[in-house]
């Protein structure tokens, strides 16, 4: 979704926002701040996690250009209610809350759209949570191995970015499991493991162990 092809009123927009931009592994929100700004991604891609305990992190989805973080804020939420890392260098339109809020209000096509896309994010959460109260760890990191593989995010290389203990984390299992399991799924030619890149050889055997998983 591109920020300017859908806002009427640019000027009342400008005079909120300003662009930061985050290095990879950068730290961009974290989860029970005040929330001042609605982010935008503009270009890379972020890591979106809850911190669950100390030093652990539960990874939830991936944000890449297009997305909203911190939406909520919009509605009233004070602080951050999840976590947000660069996992790629990214760059970053932070936008008043009440500006955006008020051209919202004024542009109902961008306002239905931005719903749209919550509800995907939405549905997304519904799916961690069936993979973490109901599937054994093989179906929980063959579902991450699909979400990750999502060809907007495979154009950015991700698997490049990320540690076999980040998609530990998006998988919610130990790191130790992830690489037990992604030599078993080598074995089994369902993936190839070049360096950190991961190549999905059989998506549809995935599906069929993230299903039953």
């Amino acid at each position: 979704m591109d920020l300017t092809d859908n806002i009427k009123n640019l000027d009342d927009l400008n005079a909120y926002k300003t662009r930061v931009q985050y290095l990879k592994g950068e730290t961009i929100f974290k989860q029970g701040a005040f929330a001042p700004y609605v982010m935008y991604v503009v270009e890379g891609l972020v890591k979106v996690y809850l911190q669950t305990g100390i030093d652990k992190n539960m990874s939830i989805s991936v944000a890449s250009e297009g997305e909203f973080l911190a939406f909520s804020s919009v509605f009233g939420e004070p602080v951050h209610t999840y976590s947000a890392q660069a996992i790629s260098n990214t760059q970053i339109c932070m936008i008043e809350k009440e500006s955006l809020k008020k051209i919202l209000l004024e542009n109902p096509e961008f306002a239905l759209k931005i719903t749209s896309q919550n509800y995907r994010n939405e549905r997304h959460l519904f799916e961690v949570i069936r993979n973490i109260s109901y599937k054994q760890m093989r179906g929980k990191l063959a579902s991450a191995l699909l979400y990750l593989s999502q060809e907007e995010f495979l154009k950015k290389n991700i698997f490049e970015f990320l540690t076999r203990q980040d998609i530990a984390d998006f998988a919610s299992i130990s790191a130790e499991s992830a690489i037990k399991f992604l030599k078993e799924f080598e074995k089994e030619n369902i993936v190839t493991l070049n360096g950190k890149n991961i190549i999905i050889d059989d998506a549809a055997q995935l599906l069929n162990i993230s299903k039953n998983g």
